[in-house]
Formats: structure tokens, sequence, C-alpha cells
């Protein structure tokens, strides 16, 4: 099997009324968990890395070892650059097998935005690279991504339309009260417009931010035409604290082939609830 764009994916996903996960990985034992659980629940998935992910882990290094997964599990997988925002970087990763792009210029003005995410689709299209964008933006943060309460802002359905057919993207990442990182507060998701934006966009939906949400919103929100579900901080701390855990239980403990199997049972059960959550479990 090989490295493949998200696009079909998510056509496939909005066909049958489901959401395919995407689940934010950083290292080996992180990729490991995402595709053996995959495998197992023959479900559809995405590998997303922040420009942190592919700094710290090695963009070669995350190629080859989705590439090695994706053989060993005889399962496609799309390996996703998540909140990307220049060109150039974009590119050097599609010219090295990535073949699912988030382009996030959703930081600037409308037109710029446009112009930005414009010269990304045409770059990442002629090598069968699918691109989403963003339009609104979400509050929180999310690696070395940073935005403050009052700087975010919902997505207006009639820009979508414009924003879509101006560029030519795959699919739209919106913002409807969801929010990188920890919920400071309970979140209040504006479903009505998610609705309206839904009746008038025809490609793919995308919701950011759902760790933390309660099960009934994110499975609403595919209901009304969500068909990829960003899951980040949620597996970290699933991660990291069963290895604290394990560390207090084990003060000794030196040898990594063990230390991390707890951590890596500890993600792969979130993991496991988002793929039920999402609906698309059987759906390879």
């Amino acid at each position: 099997m090989y490295i493949i764009s998200s696009k079909n994916m998510l056509k496939q996903a909005q066909l049958g009324g489901y959401a395919v996960p995407a689940f934010n990985i950083h290292n080996l034992e992180t990729l490991q968990v995402v595709v053996e659980t995959a495998a197992r629940l023959q479900s559809p998935v995405i590998l997303a890395g922040t420009p942190g992910t592919f700094s710290y882990a090695g963009l070669e290094n995350v190629v080859a070892i989705t590439r090695a997964l994706a053989t060993e599990h005889r399962i496609p997988l799309a390996l996703h650059l998540d909140h990307h925002e220049t060109l150039s970087d974009i590119s050097h990763k599609v010219n090295q097998g990535v073949r699912s792009v988030m382009i996030d210029g959703s930081h600037f003005e409308f037109e710029q935005n446009i112009e930005l995410v414009n010269t990304v689709v045409e770059y990442a299209h002629r090598y069968d690279a699918s691109v989403e964008a963003e339009l609104g933006r979400l509050g929180g943060q999310e690696d070395d991504l940073i935005v403050d309460e009052k700087d975010s802002m919902y997505t207006s359905p009639e820009a979508a339309v414009e924003f879509v057919q101006r560029t030519g993207i795959d699919s739209l990442a919106v913002a409807i009260g969801t929010a990188h990182g920890l919920y400071t507060a309970e979140p209040k998701l504006d479903f009505a417009r998610l609705e309206k934006i839904r009746h008038c966009v025809d490609i793919p939906l995308v919701l950011h931010g759902a760790s933390g949400l309660s099960e009934a919103d994110v499975k609403r929100t595919i209901s009304l035409g969500i068909c990829k579900v960003n899951v980040a901080t949620e597996l970290k701390i699933a991660f990291s604290d069963a290895l604290k855990s394990y560390f207090i239980e084990h003060a000794n403990a030196n040898d990594p082939r063990h230390y991390m199997q707890p951590a890596k049972s500890a993600m792969a059960s979130v993991v496991e609830k988002v793929i039920h959550v999402c609906g698309c479990e059987g759906r390879l």
C-alpha cells in the first residue's frame, strides 16, 4: 500500500454519512498506534502533522515510516500537512511524497487568504495532492499556533461559497465555536451556522478542535456535513498521562520498549473511541 490523497477518502465519507478522523502524530509510537488501531478496525484514517511535528521527527522519517506501516498493514494512508502556512514549505513536503495539504491562511484578510490558497491549490493539484483551507479562525493553541479568543471568528456561509468557488479547494475547515487545545468552558457550537454552510457548499467540511467535545456534539456535526474530524490534544494527554503514571510506579524503568507500552495502549483507546464516534469502522 501507499500514501494517498485524502480527497477520495472524504468524498466517500460525504456519500456515506460518516467522518474520517485526522489524528495528530509526533513520533514512531504515535504513528504505530493510529495505524495499528485503524487496521484492526478497518477504518480509513488521516495522519496529521503540524510543521512542528515534521521539524521534530524529520520529514523523510515520517514519510518512510508511514509508507512502511501502510505496506505492513495493507491499508492506504493519508499523510496530512496540518496548519501549514507557506507555499515553499508545502511544496517541499509534497515533493517528498505527502499528498494531503492544509494551507492555513485564516489569519489573513479574505482576499489575501484566497490569493495564498490559490498558489497552493495550483501546485498541489499537479501532484494529485488534496488541499484543505480554513475560513474563519479557531481560538486556542495547537503546537506553535496560538490564537487569542478575541481574534477568533466564525465562518460566514456566504463567504464560504465565494471562497470555495474562487480557490478550487477539496475540503473546507469551518469555525463554528470549536477551539484548539483544552476548552476552558463548555463549548457552544453553532449548529445552525454549520447547517447553512452545508447547504451552500458541496465539498467535504472539516471540524478542527474536536478534543474535549462530547460524543453527541461530534455526531451531530457529522450529521450536518462534517466529513473530517481533527483530534490532537486528547491523544497527547492520554499518552503522556499513562507514561507519567508508569514512571511513578516504576521509578527505575529505563527501557522504552517497556515504558512506552502503557502510553501506546492509552492512546489507542482514544483512537478507537474516535473511530467509533465518527462511524468509519469497517469503511476501508
